[in-house]
C-alpha cells in the first residue's frame, strides 16, 4: 500500500469514527463537532482519491474552527448524565491524540514525497490536521477549566475570549 492509499484509508476511518461518535453523543455538543469534522475528513479523502487517480483537485480552506467555536459561544450549562459514552473531556482528549497522529503521519509522508504536487498536498493536510489539533486543544482547555476551576467572578482573573 502506498502513502496515498494509506492516507485515503486513514481519512475514511476518521470520517467513520467521527460519524459514530456523533451518533453516540447525539444529546450534547460533541455531536455537532463530530459532524463538522466527519465532513472535513470526507473532503480530505476525496482530495487524496483524486490525487491517486490523477484527477484535478482543489485544496479548499476550512472554516471548521469558526463553526465549532460558535457552537460553544451561547451554549447553555452542560448537564452530565451517567451513561456508557465517554465524557466530553475524554472524547476531546482521544480526538486530540488522533489528530496528533495524523500530523505525524502526514509529516512523514511529506518528507518522503517525490514531487512538488505531493509536497503541496501533504503540506495542506498537515495544516488541516494542525487546525483540528488546535481546536481540540482549546476544547480540552475549556472543558477542563469549567470542571476544575472555581472562583469568584468578582475577584478571579480569567481568559476573556473562548
Amino acid at each position: 500500500m502506498n502513502a496515498l492509499d494509506y492516507a485515503i484509508d486513514m481519512e475514511r476511518e476518521g470520517e467513520k469514527y467521527y460519524t459514530e461518535q456523533a451518533q453516540l453523543n447525539k444529546n450534547n455538543a460533541v455531536k455537532e463537532v463530530c459532524l463538522i469534522l466527519a465532513k472535513e475528513e470526507r473532503i480530505h479523502a476525496q482530495i487524496l482519491k483524486n490525487k491517486a487517480d490523477k484527477r484535478v483537485y482543489e485544496l479548499p480552506g476550512s472554516d471548521s474552527y469558526a463553526k465549532i467555536k460558535n457552537l460553544f459561544k451561547d451554549m447553555e450549562n452542560f448537564t452530565s448524565e451517567i451513561n456508557e459514552t465517554p465524557t466530553q473531556l475524554e472524547f476531546y482528549k482521544v480526538a486530540l491524540e488522533k489528530e496528533k497522529q495524523s500530523i505525524d503521519l502526514y509529516t512523514d509522508f511529506l518528507e518522503k514525497a517525490t514531487d512538488s504536487e505531493e509536497q503541496k498536498l501533504f503540506t495542506y493536510l498537515i495544516e488541516q490536521e494542525k487546525s483540528h489539533f488546535a481546536l481540540f486543544d482549546e476544547l480540552v482547555t475549556m472543558v477542563r477549566h469549567s470542571e476544575e476551576w472555581v472562583e469568584s467572578a468578582e475577584f478571579g482573573i480569567r481568559k476573556e475570549d473562548y
